[in-house]
């Protein structure tokens, strides 16, 4: 587990059970998610990845332990105050029946209350939101007639236009082809490098190994990894974790790639 004396997110022996479920989500996890970083939670399917991202937004309540942001637990944070912080893309929303330009806009909704109308510097956060996820050319467009990919694109928006310290994303790369796939994590990369801290949830453990500061890989919801992409992703760990063999090798900027096998373990 990576250690720091001043976390973004902490968590201490956290457990969460789902409604009529007989097992735990999220089984005693502690973990420290430093600031300023770019963090990749992964794992196979059923790991309790996205359970654990809902127990960081405060949307799911540990059942045991403690989560707390910035410092101060979660329950103390208002909504409201939780989303000026943190830009949230989550899996699986509804599709309200608006247009991308009213879509992207909504990510102002924390910072300009109930009845304030936008401001010149809204309009500016709204406009270079759409540039950087490549959505302007669809602002007039209904949110219903895109494709999957240009409705991420158009989530990620939202939440680039809050201006937030911290971005949370459930798959943000689900849909989308590879240029996008790419532009995505270059764009999460320069945020990084920008000051915004990076909390994804991803399938695709090569992109996060090549771009993520930090992984933590989990396992029927118990943490079994934090650290650095070659701490995290060795042969032993990810053929016992994901149950298929594997080979790792070095890419060109010394991120460890997940090459599958062809024979599953027995």
């Amino acid at each position: 587990m990576t250690a720091t004396n001043h976390a973004l997110w902490r968590l201490e022996h956290v457990s969460y059970r789902h409604p009529l479920a007989d097992v735990d989500a999220v089984d005693d996890v502690s973990l420290s998610i430093a600031p300023g970083r770019m963090t990749a939670l992964l794992g196979p399917n059923g790991a309790g990845k996205s359970t654990l991202f809902q127990l960081l937004l405060g949307t799911l309540k540990p059942r045991r332990g403690s989560v707390s942001f910035e410092g101060r637990p979660l329950h103390d944070w208002s909504r409201r105050d939780l989303a000026i912080e943190i830009g949230a893309v989550p899996q699986g929303e509804a599709e309200p029946l608006f247009s991308v330009r009213e879509i992207v806009a909504m990510g102002r909704y924390p910072r300009l209350g109930p009845w304030r109308r936008e401001q010149p510097e809204d309009v500016a956060a709204i406009d270079a939101a759409m540039a950087r996820c490549d959505v302007t050319h669809l602002a007039h467009r209904w949110l219903s007639t895109l494709s999957g990919g240009e409705r991420q694109r158009v989530r990620l928006a939202r939440a680039l236009a809050q201006e937030p310290s911290v971005l949370a994303l459930d798959e943000p790369t689900t849909f989308l082809d590879i240029r996008h796939e790419m532009t995505t994590f270059e764009l999460l990369r320069r945020l990084r490098d920008e000051g915004v801290g990076i909390v994804l949830v991803t399938h695709n453990l090569n992109l996060a190994a090549r771009y993520a500061d930090d992984l933590v890989l989990l396992n029927r919801g118990k943490l079994v990894a934090h650290g650095a992409p070659p701490e995290v992703l060795t042969k032993a760990r990810v053929d016992s974790v994901y149950e298929w063999p594997v080979s790792i090798v070095t890419d060109v900027g010394g991120a460890p790639q997940v090459m599958p096998l062809s024979e599953p373990v027995q």
